[in-house]
């Protein structure tokens, strides 16, 4: 459970009654993407031949710049996901990071879990004894990606939903 049971209206678009701006809404998906490319390596190494993950993240992109139609980037969200059901350990984490990515496109709040699913991916990924330090380390460096209009918005909600994601953003 990566979402809160009362939506943040921060991160529901002015279209749907919240605060969030389209331009703003892009740019959650943008970062969420950026999370999720930088563990890809994790499941494309397992999994050579399947693309969906990496097509999401693109996917995740080409909504952002107004490329391709929400519904479209969230199918391609839910097929990377599929991609993770039969994976264990950073292989799945990834694919999953890459799903939530794409799926910002219709639920923006599905950032903090492209950006959760990297961290527990880099957290397994890791040399025994190393798993804690790998996850503060990816958390930073997430957290260095933020552009500044979304930045205080991110870091509040990671501050707020900490506890339902696993407790990734303790860096």
């Amino acid at each position: 459970m990566i979402l809160p049971k009362v939506r943040d209206p921060r991160l529901t678009t002015v279209r749907r009654g919240g605060t969030l701006t389209d331009e703003n809404h892009h740019l959650l998906a943008l970062w969420a993407a950026a999370c999720a490319e930088h563990v890809l390596h994790l499941f494309e190494s397992v999994r050579t031949d399947d693309p969906r993950p990496r097509t999401a993240i693109a996917h995740a992109r080409a909504w952002a710049r107004g490329e391709v139609p929400m519904m479209a980037s969230r199918a391609a969200g839910g097929h990377a996901m599929g991609a993770a059901r039969d994976l264990q350990g950073a292989a799945r984490h990834a694919a999953y990071a890459a799903g939530q990515a794409a799926v910002v496109a219709h639920v923006a709040a599905h950032d903090l879990g492209a950006a959760a699913y990297a961290i527990k991916a880099a957290r397994v990924a890791a040399p025994a004894g190393e798993n804690e330090a790998a996850g503060r380390a990816e958390c930073r460096w997430q957290r260095e990606q933020l552009p500044d209009a979304v930045r205080e918005l991110v870091l509040d909600d990671q501050r707020v939903r900490n506890d339902i994601c696993w407790s990734v953003f303790d860096c």
